[in-house]
């Protein structure tokens, strides 16, 4: 941007954002009627997700948790059984982070050098509220930074610009998630903390206006190119995601289905304390519709056949299958299997089946009604808003 002046800055953003929106209209996009509108809902999602950490966070003196890639701010395929929290940091200081877990079963506290959509990212430490002593319903209580300090101090490395915390909530109750707080102890400011100057605002706008750029081209771009290296409708060898969590583990699987077709992908149980299947849209990397679809099941969700196999399908229309998995209309899609802490990996497969043969090719796998599944969304729906609520 090369501006030292906010209010100049301001219309070189507007104008940088107005190119993205034009961007849109490019073949490398996802372009199918009604994905246009979807890409311009996606980008304004983007401003309020980068404004909001680059502009209104930017100050690791005074650091807040910015929630993220929750129901109004997703990028970058989001888990949905995750609560994504993220706060500036400096590695010259300390900090406490305080809070409670309540319903919250685990989280992972990584210390991270940027984003995985920025230039430069990764996880230079990481830490799990287990690995902590701490469990549902627990008080949280940790330092961050500065000499050791017992057991539940978390160093911070050189690099490290943010934590972030994912908490994960595989039973969909609605009830209280975890509350969490974090302060710097280091107060080296005389008096209350100045506002950002010009030349300071200037640059978190700078800074918000490159990571909506990032965060729309990289995650297109990503998808794109695991798209080309694999086959449609044919799950992929498991992956592990360089500079990211130690512990996960994906596979991912591009399906391209007709109105009459579903996708039944089969799997041995993980070996894993934590594993889901999930759909997302092509271009956006967000989940389709998670709060009027079932697009994603996990371990606690998804029944398992009668022969420990698990069978999910995925389809436009329901077929009264317990572990299928709604299209959203979209005739492209990603599915990613997850499998976290595992002892092994899972065998799996995936083929193409017509919808009206579903009957006949999955003969074992448990069924529900239509009363079922409007109370199972109606439930999912629930523990949404509990879990996003403000």
């Amino acid at each position: 941007m090369g501006q030292t002046d906010a209010a100049a800055a301001w219309p070189e953003l507007c104008a940088r954002f107005a190119r993205l929106g034009a961007e849109l209209g490019d073949d490398s996009f996802p372009n199918a009627p009604g994905q246009r509108s979807a890409g311009v809902t996606h980008l304004a999602e983007q401003v309020v997700c980068w404004l909001g950490w680059s502009v209104l966070h930017g100050d690791a003196r005074r650091p807040a948790f910015h929630r993220q890639n929750d129901l109004v701010t997703p990028w970058g395929g989001p888990n949905a059984d995750n609560v994504y929290r993220h706060a500036r940091v400096d590695p010259a200081r300390r900090y406490r982070v305080h809070g409670r877990m309540h319903r919250c079963e685990e989280f992972v506290l990584a210390l991270r050098a940027g984003f995985m959509h920025q230039p430069v990212w990764g996880t230079l430490h990481q830490v799990t509220a287990s690995d902590l002593g701490i469990g549902p319903g627990d008080e949280i209580d940790l330092v961050l930074g500065g000499p050791p300090a017992g057991r539940r101090w978390v160093p911070l490395p050189g690099g490290a610009v943010m934590a972030s915390i994912r908490e994960y909530y595989a039973d969909w109750q609605a009830a209280e998630p975890a509350v969490l707080t974090i302060e710097c102890l280091d107060d080296d400011v005389a008096g209350p903390l100045p506002p950002p100057d010009d030349a300071e605002v200037a640059a978190r706008l700078d800074d918000a206006t490159s990571a909506v750029e990032h965060s729309l081209r990289n995650w297109n771009r990503y998808l794109l190119d695991h798209r080309a290296a694999g086959t449609d409708n044919t799950i992929a060898p498991p992956m592990r995601v360089t500079k990211g969590l130690a512990e996960a583990r994906y596979a991912f699987c591009f399906w391209d289905l007709a109105e009459d077709q579903a996708l039944v992908v089969e799997s041995t149980v993980p070996d894993a304390r934590y594993w889901s299947l999930q759909l997302y849209e092509l271009g956006w990397y967000h989940l389709i519709d998670p709060t009027e679809r079932q697009s994603s099941l996990n371990h606690r969700q998804t029944a398992v056949d009668a022969d420990g196999t698990v069978r999910w399908v995925i389809a436009h229309r329901d077929p009264g299958v317990a572990n299928w998995l709604d299209a959203g209309g979209r005739r492209t899609g990603l599915a990613t299997l997850r499998w976290f802490w595992a002892a092994a990996d899972p065998q799996y497969s995936s083929r193409v089946v017509a919808v009206d043969d579903l009957a006949a090719e999955l003969p074992g796998s448990p069924r529900v009604t239509a009363e079922q599944r409007r109370a199972t969304l109606a439930a999912r729906r629930s523990h949404l808003a509990w879990r996003f609520r403000t």
